[in-house]
């Protein structure tokens, strides 16, 4: 599919915030071609929108946040994986609390709301970002890199000491199928030992086993156990996906993940728009690289805050 995509009618979902613990919801509408992701605050008069673009990133600790003029929306990775992952690039996404709601800690169930919502193309061609020269960011031990190639994947690599995740690695296609067979279910998770340090830092509130994977020194506590045996890194590429919609359009080329996390996902993001010469325009509707179409706005190309 090349055109642009939305929903074709509102839907909406309640749930808990998985940091903030307030109750949420959720409403997705249909949004114009060229809009792209914006989401709106509608606990608040102004009913303020906030884009969900780079340079709207704010520093949170554990999940990606966006804010305009003080007002911030947080946790919006999952929804903008599941977004990506069915080719959806234009939705209004109302909100009446400051975060989404965690639901199971996976991609899943926002990939199920938009599916009961309907997929609509629509009168526009996407335009996509072709990588033609490789770029890196690094920070000690974590690195994340993106490099030529002729579609869109992700690999990622992590490496805990803990007996039930240890080294892992895993690679995503791009495709749709895989993201709802592959990725989508894999949930968030933690260990048992930081979330009385995640409570002193006022998040975590909504966590639970119903929606986190919780590890003690010795294993699993949630009863129903492991979706897939790596389930920790199809995580990783799960956040990796949403956190790279805030490019404001599709990227071709092949990620490269080691130990990465959102606030080096948001500087590859950002070090993309800054390398002009480092990628070039493709217009789907050519299917042949179409070269600087046209300048980016400034809101996107501004470096996000380090988190």
């Amino acid at each position: 599919m090349h055109q642009q995509q939305t929903i074709r009618q509102p839907v909406t979902c309640t749930g808990v915030g998985l940091h903030s613990g307030c109750q949420v919801s959720l409403t997705l509408t249909p949004a114009p071609a060229d809009t792209g992701i914006v989401f709106i605050r509608t606990d608040l008069r102004a009913r303020p929108r906030v884009p969900a673009v780079i340079a709207n990133v704010r520093p949170t600790l554990l999940s990606t946040t966006i804010g305009v003029d003080g007002v911030q929306v947080q946790t919006i990775e999952h929804l903008l994986a599941a977004a990506s992952g069915l080719g959806i690039d234009n939705l209004y996404v109302e909100v009446d609390a400051p975060e989404l709601p965690a639901m199971d800690g996976s991609a899943t169930p926002f990939v199920s709301l938009l599916q009961e919502a309907g997929i609509a193309a629509q009168g526009r061609y996407r335009t996509y970002v072709k990588i033609v020269r490789s770029i890196e960011v690094t920070e000690g031990d974590k690195e994340i890199s993106i490099h030529p190639a002729s579609t869109a994947s992700v690999t990622y690599a992590i490496d805990y000491d803990h007996p039930l995740i240890r080294s892992q690695a895993y690679t995503y296609d791009g495709s749709s199928d895989s993201f709802i067979r592959d990725i989508a279910p894999a949930r968030t998770f933690g260990f048992l030992r930081e979330v009385e340090e995640l409570w002193e830092a006022g998040l975590g509130l909504g966590g639970s086993l119903h929606n986190t994977l919780i590890l003690s020194d010795e294993g699993l506590l949630n009863e129903g156990g492991l979706r897939y045996r790596d389930e920790f890194v199809r995580h990783k590429v799960l956040d990796l996906v949403g956190d790279m919609t805030l490019l404001g359009m599709p990227v071709v080329g092949e990620i490269l993940a080691v130990r990465s996390g959102h606030a080096l996902h948001a500087r590859l993001v950002s070090r993309i728009l800054e390398s002009r010469d480092n990628w070039v325009f493709v217009s789907a509707e050519s299917h042949a690289p179409a070269g600087r179409l046209r300048e980016l706005p400034p809101s996107l190309v501004a470096s996000p805050q380090r988190a």
